[in-house]
């Protein structure tokens, strides 16, 4: 059942969270004497001219990497609709850690500069907007289970 609205969210959840390695979390921060941008890639000066990575985050962006896998895991377990529903929760659990992990790194990459609203970039929306595209995937496996069950009830 791949044309089903749950695959588009699904989907759409998936290509959210590869946004995460394009779009900045924070940028334009004063750090240490430098204008740096932190993506889930690393920390980033913010200087004219190509941007010069100052420090790496190897573990968070094979994380990233994983979470973008999982809502295409999900899609692909389509004939277990019970199994997809458990694995929404799960998702959504993980997004929510994932969520708490880049949030301490920020936190930790910039010390104790000031962040203004200005300052947040579309990636940390980008996580929210993904657990919403997960709980409306699996509130439509939920509406097709449902479905299923009185069908067969009919027969």
């Amino acid at each position: 059942m791949l044309q089903r609205i749950q695959s588009i969210y699904l989907l759409l959840a998936a290509l959210v969270l590869a946004l995460l390695f394009i779009f900045p979390l924070v940028h334009d921060v004063y750090v240490n004497g430098q204008t740096v941008s932190v993506k889930v890639s690393g920390v980033y000066t913010a200087a004219s001219g190509p941007a010069e990575q100052l420090q790496a985050f190897i573990p968070l962006s094979v994380a990233t990497g994983f979470v973008v896998l999982l809502p295409l895991g999900i899609l692909f377990s389509f004939k277990n609709r019970p199994r997809q529903v458990m694995l929404c929760y799960a998702a959504m659990g993980v997004l929510i850690g994932y969520s708490y992990w880049v949030s301490s790194t920020v936190k930790n990459a910039i010390n104790d500069a000031y962040l203004s609203m200005s300052n947040y970039g579309i990636g940390i929306i980008l996580l929210s907007v993904s657990i919403l595209l997960i709980v409306l995937a699996q509130k439509a496996i939920q509406r097709d289970e449902k479905l299923v069950r009185s069908a067969d009830r009919l027969r």
